[in-house]
């Protein structure tokens, strides 16, 4: 034990009690307070180490009345917050926060974290400015966009290069957009090329421009992206598909970060973060040799994966809400979706992700008869796609499901020999509270349903500390 102290700021007395227990032993003294108000009065008396404090608390926003409570700027903030959205991420940033761990989060990995922020908890910690902050466009709390938002959020105090990857329709200029507004960029112009719409004999001169007749029809001087984008991000979509030539001089720039126009002979200064995006496998194109390798550890810097949409599916329902007020104030008719409507949304398996969700939409927006969209409203949209409604089952979803949490805790070398039992209560959980809540907490009837004895049930409740009243 260290002789370190650590404040948690958390109004559920039960998380509480957990973090408390967990982190005992990894500090000398442990306070813990419930409120925003309770905070400041600790805080007049003492000098943590560490604090820990949730977002929403009962008087008041445990991330915004931070600055203002006295706390010393070297003090390494770890943020918990179930409001786990890009502007929770960022808001965390700005206030010098050394983690965001969204809740629920995992003991290990916030053990892990106090003890690498109490190691730096004599350094300065980074501050960053990141102005007014809202969901840039970005939708979901699915834990995949969870890593996103946090990746971004971190990205908001530097001008590393980002390189963002991701099937079509994912999102990837949209990602692109946040890192720009949130960064130190952000009052400088936002510019994008996609290279796989360039030809490939314009690439160069649409990146950095021309002089007056460098070639056939350049009849003046014309500034290219680079010079379009000084001060602000350039955003290079598709750089997948950018032709080798053009990969060589692009290489020249990132590396000296300076350029001329085709047919100019002038040095220019490249003042601007490049964030690049594409839907291929770059390794598989190193290794084939149409993308140099060196420019490819250039770009990717920092890398973002985003996910389909079939991988965030809990996230189609509030994606959906998005698009239908979007195209509200666009002048479309407002519509609520039937829950069956919606859950044949969230099944379908969306190869066009979500520009294909967002196309959907709008058409059922316009196309709908009544204010309420029904399931045959949405197939004949899909029909009208092209795909019909491709679907995955709901037992495909849970292996889906399995596998990526086994992966996730196997990639962790949590090799605690009780990965089968910590999954086995998690699926038996969630089977014994959507059984309660479907028979209205009659445990006869779900322990019939279920095929059990009424006292194997209660047993299990009791062992998954299940509230049959409040499941």
């Amino acid at each position: 034990m260290n002789g370190k102290t650590i404040l948690l700021v958390e109004d559920d007395p039960a998380i509480a009690l957990i973090i408390r227990e967990t982190l005992t032993g990894e500090c000398a003294t442990f306070a813990s307070v419930g409120s925003v108000g309770e905070r400041n009065a600790w805080l007049a008396d003492h000098r943590p180490d560490l604090i820990i404090t949730d977002v929403v608390l009962p008087d008041g926003d445990g991330i915004d009345s931070l600055p203002g409570a006295g706390v010393n700027p070297e003090t390494p903030v770890i943020v918990l917050s179930a409001q786990n959205t890009l502007d929770t991420a960022v808001r965390a940033t700005g206030i010098g926060s050394y983690d965001y761990l969204p809740k629920p989060f995992d003991l290990e990995e916030l053990t892990a974290s106090v003890r690498a922020a109490l190691e730096r908890s004599n350094q300065p910690a980074a501050k960053a400015d990141p102005g007014q902050a809202d969901s840039h466009g970005l939708v979901g709390r699915a834990p995949a966009m969870q890593a996103v938002y946090r990746t971004i959020a971190r990205l908001a105090t530097n001008d590393l290069a980002v390189l963002i990857l991701g099937e079509s329709g994912t999102g990837k200029e949209v990602v692109a957009r946040a890192i720009h507004a949130t960064g130190l960029r952000r009052s400088g112009p936002f510019v994008a090329i996609n290279m796989a719409a360039i030809p490939r004999e314009l690439i160069e001169a649409e990146l950095f421009g021309h002089e007056k007749g460098a070639f056939t029809g350049a009849h003046s001087r014309s500034a290219g992206r680079f010079e379009q984008a000084a001060g602000g991000t350039l955003f290079l979509d598709e750089i997948g598909d950018m032709p080798l030539e053009a990969q060589t001089r692009l290489l020249r720039v990132l590396q000296s970060n300076e350029y001329s126009t085709v047919g100019g002979s002038q040095s220019l200064r490249a003042d601007v973060r490049v964030i690049a995006a594409t839907h291929r496998e770059m390794r598989a194109l190193v290794a084939d040799g149409r993308f140099r390798e060196d420019l490819f550890y250039r770009l990717n810097v920092i890398p973002v994966t985003l996910p389909p949409l079939r991988d965030r599916r809990s996230d189609i329902a509030a994606l959906v809400r998005h698009f239908v007020d979007a195209g509200r104030h666009s002048g479309l008719p407002d519509r609520q979706f039937a829950p069956a409507a919606m859950q044949l949304l969230e099944r379908h398996d969306w190869p066009g992700n979500v520009r294909e969700l967002g196309n959907v939409v709008q058409r059922l927006a316009v196309l709908s008869r009544d204010t309420v969209v029904t399931v045959r409203d949405v197939e004949a949209v899909l029909h009208e796609n092209g795909e019909g409604v491709s679907i995955t089952a709901p037992a495909d979803l849970i292996s889906r499901a399995v596998d990526d949490w086994a992966r996730e805790k196997l990639a962790a070398a949590e090799d605690d020999g009780e990965i089968h039992e910590r999954l086995e209560a998690i699926v038996e959980a969630a089977l014994l509270r959507r059984t309660l809540r479907e028979v209205r907490g009659n445990q006869l009837e779900a322990a019939r349903r279920l095929g059990i004895n009424r006292n194997t049930l209660r047993k299990r409740l009791s062992q998954l500390d299940i509230d049959p009243s409040h499941p």
